[in-house]
């Protein structure tokens, strides 16, 4: 009780130092002191051993967070209930329970204690240690994902990096996890390029940019390096590294870097590109152009989507925007809050927590103290002297929402946005990865007056660049990678007093559109003909293909024996009605969600999944105009490892393009791709029967799905073969043989019959009255 009071008259003491109008107003949490989090035990109790305390707020499940100090605190409450320090199990062996890096990974709390990657399952209450390190490391790094439950979205927790601060870049051992951390595999960091010379600041999935970013520190620079094309080509601007800077990445997938210590403070809205230090706004009319210059020490800093918050060891706290063009930060009215133990977080928008943890002498659980400050009340102190916020409203209908933009599609969105009266501020769009979309001029137009002022409604066109022509294809990166990226939505130059006013922001993923699916049109089926039954094929129906027609394997050897193919009508229907001697190219129709989008004119190649070889192609390689070998069945299925199906958009490649180890050799091969510039048709041999058919669209530059379907055709109209001459010459000659076999094998059988006794009594009579003549015959002449 006396420690209760003693907080209390504390807490009166910080607000009354604080004038009429303190920063924040200071509450004690406390609760019942028995130990909900099972972590009872005092042994290997974890703590950091940074001078400066952090706090990690998972950015999608908001009462989950970390407290890191002398002492770790994990709550799920956002620190509304005393809390035991947390520890690891002593069976984890840990050694010394030090922990120098922590990330939430969906509902995976990761922490690097004493180089090793253990993880605690939120739900079950678990530890584990990872697996698949083999070397010591001591930062993680990842993403969480909160746009919603695509599985582009909720994969992203999934992917971890691991690695140790400060190697050699030449040396340096990375790994990576595609399951929250639980296990990790060697990963080979700019692959296909030259290692630059310099140490390893960090490895990060940067989304919003589609690229892992390196950051690399030599002679107290660094800058960042990328992995894929166009920005492997080249490097970050450089920035000043003059001390251990951490790296945080601002919730959102908007491409915010936020690097710090206790003497810089620097912000990247372009995945590091471009790195900036944050000025400093001591007074209304003095600013810093940086922490350093201002001569203060940063001991915590505190992020969200839209805004950045520092606490010094001055005791003052800084308040900043994450702005489109906005890099500053205010100094707040002054309170006496500042502790060792002292750290940061937004409870929600606007809203800053300073929390201080508050040993009970009695129990093992800490108490917390929590200095809540209303940021939007706070500037609103006429001695900041802070401008009115210039705009009224700012919203849209696609704020914190995931759209998909597959290729040759296009997005629309629209903002509405009204001005306080009097003032003409400027809406601004910005994409975070311009190497992918490519954003259409703003189109502004006035709808109507609102409270006498006006309403502008702002409407945006997202493409990807090369589909709008006007992008150069060596800054674009490549089409055929689905990609990601956020559009935001924000006003220029906004002032710090727009807190409730913050920016409109959606995901973007450059990919697959789930709801896209092709079929195949059926203008006459069998069954409307009358050649097939629609009972009878619904009654478990199967065919026979006769042993000569087919070779199940795909490997080029004809069957030895019959097939009997059960005919799945439920997955089929009844098959589309094709006359054999008529060249035949199926009309392929794309679909998105049940309605009809057009008729696909993109490339694609079909076979028939049974084996059927009973048909060929219009087109030969020469006659489709190739340049190069065009590929084929044969050798896609030689190059699939046992997948006879595997010939898609990402193989693919056209025979209309020169390819230099490929050059056209065999011109007379059949050209077995249908579709796009050719009008390559199918021609089937004179056999009726069923075919079923799997057909693949593979231009890479129709869509980023593998759009692929099964559909069935009953070829009709075919006459039994004639016979040809060698064939009828085969036929007489085998007869003869067989019938000089029988005859050999049944006279002298039947000649110890009675019946043959008889025969051969009559041809013995026969032959005396023949010779009797023959003689006779003589005589006379």
């Amino acid at each position: 009780m006396l420690l209760l009071m003693l907080v209390a008259i504390a807490s009166l003491g910080l607000c009354s130092r604080a004038g009429a109008q303190p920063l924040c107003r200071v509450r004690t949490v406390r609760t019942g002191k028995a130990l909900k989090d099972g972590h009872q035990t005092p042994r290997n109790v974890l703590y950091s051993s940074s001078v400066t305390t952090r706090l990690i707020k998972h950015p999608c499940k908001k009462n989950l967070a970390l407290f890191l100090g002398r002492q770790l605190f994990f709550t799920a409450e956002n620190f509304e209930g005393s809390l035991s320090p947390l520890s690891i199990p002593p069976s984890m062996q840990v050694g010394k329970p030090e922990v120098t890096s922590a990330h939430f990974a969906d509902l995976s709390l990761l922490l690097v204690v004493n180089k090793k990657v253990y993880v605690y399952n939120i739900k079950k209450r678990i530890w584990t240690a990872s697996t698949g390190i083999k070397h010591p490391v001591s930062h993680i790094s990842g993403d969480n994902c909160c746009y919603g439950m695509h599985f582009i979205c909720s994969d992203m927790s999934k992917y971890v990096f691991a690695y140790s601060h400060g190697d050699k870049i030449s040396e340096a051992n990375v790994y990576f996890s595609y399951n929250w951390g639980y296990t990790f595999v060697k990963y080979r960091i700019l692959q296909g390029q030259a290692l630059p010379v310099g140490s390893l600041g960090g490895v990060f999935n940067l989304y919003s940019l589609s690229q892992i970013g390196v950051l690399l520190i030599n002679q107290q620079k660094a800058k960042f390096k990328y992995s894929d094309y166009p920005l492997n080509h080249s490097f970050g601007l450089p920035f000043d590294y003059n001390s251990t800077l951490d790296v945080i990445i601002a919730p959102g997938q908007k491409g915010i870097l936020i690097f710090w210590s206790e003497k810089s403070l620097l912000v990247s809205r372009n995945s590091g590109q471009l790195v900036f230090p944050v000025q400093v706004q001591e007074k209304p009319a003095t600013l810093y152009p940086s922490v350093f210059d201002a001569g203060i020490t940063i001991h915590a800093v505190a992020a969200n989507e839209n805004e950045l918050a520092v606490l010094t060891r001055e005791d003052n706290v800084y308040y900043g925007s994450l702005g489109i063009l906005t890099n500053f930060i205010v100094k707040l009215p002054h309170q006496n809050i500042w502790s060792q133990q002292a750290a940061m977080m937004f409870s929600a928008l606007g809203i800053l927590e300073i929390v201080t943890p508050i040993p009970d002498s009695e129990f093992p659980a800490f108490d917390f103290l929590k200095c809540l400050v209303n940021i939007q009340a706070v500037l609103m102190d006429p001695q900041l002297k802070v401008d009115v916020c210039k705009v009224e409203v700012l919203e849209g209908d696609f704020d914190n929402k995931m759209y998909t933009i597959d290729m040759n599609s296009k997005l629309e969105l629209t903002a509405v946005m009204i001005p306080r009266p009097g003032t003409s501020p400027v809406p601004l769009a910005m994409v975070s990865n311009p190497h992918s979309l490519g954003l259409n001029v703003f189109n502004q137009e006035v709808d109507y007056t609102y409270d006498g002022n006006t309403k502008h409604r702002l409407k945006i066109s997202l493409k990807q660049q090369q589909l709008w022509g006007r992008a150069d294809p060596n800054f674009t990166s490549s089409i055929k990678k689905p990609t990601m990226s956020t559009i935001t939505v924000d006003i220029a130059n906004k002032e710090i007093s727009c807190v409730d006013l913050q920016p409109l922001t959606a995901l973007i993923s450059i990919g697959c559109d789930l709801k896209k699916k092709i079929v195949v049109q059926k203008e006459i089926s069998a069954c409307y003909k009358g050649y097939l039954d629609p009972v009878a094929l619904q009654d478990n129906y199967s065919y026979v293909i006769e042993k000569e027609a087919y070779d199940r394997s795909f490997r080029g050897q004809r069957a030895t024996k019959d097939l009997l193919v059960h005919y799945p009508y439920e997955k089929l229907g009844c098959p589309l009605l094709i006359h054999y001697d008529r060249p035949w190219k199926p009309v392929v129709e794309l679909w998105r969600e049940g309605k009809f989008q057009e008729v696909v004119n993109a490339e694609y190649v079909m076979l028939e999944v049974n084996g059927l070889f009973t048909y060929t192609y219009s087109l030969t390689a020469d006659s489709a105009m190739c340049n190069s070998q065009p590929q084929n069945w044969t050798t896609i299925r030689g190059k699939a490892r046992g997948r006879p199906f595997a010939w898609d958009r990402e193989n693919y490649m056209s025979c209309h393009q020169y390819i230099k180890d490929s050059p056209l050799r065999w011109p007379n091969v059949p050209y077995q791709i249908m579709g796009g510039p050719t009008d390559n048709k199918i021609i089937f041999d004179q056999r009726n029967g069923i075919y079923v058919f799997l057909i693949s669209i593979v231009d890479p530059y129709y869509s980023y799905c593998h759009l692929t379907t099964i559909f069935s055709v009953y070829v009709y109209g075919a006459f039994p073969l004639p016979f040809s001459w060698p064939e009828i010459t085969i036929f007489l000659l085998m007869s003869s043989i067989l019938l000089s076999v029988w005859l050999a094998y049944m006279i002298p059988k039947q000649l110890h019959t009675e019946e043959g006794r008889r025969l051969r009594g009559y041809w013995v009579s026969l032959r005396n009255r023949c010779r009797r003549s023959c003689e006779y015959f003589q005589c006379r002449h």
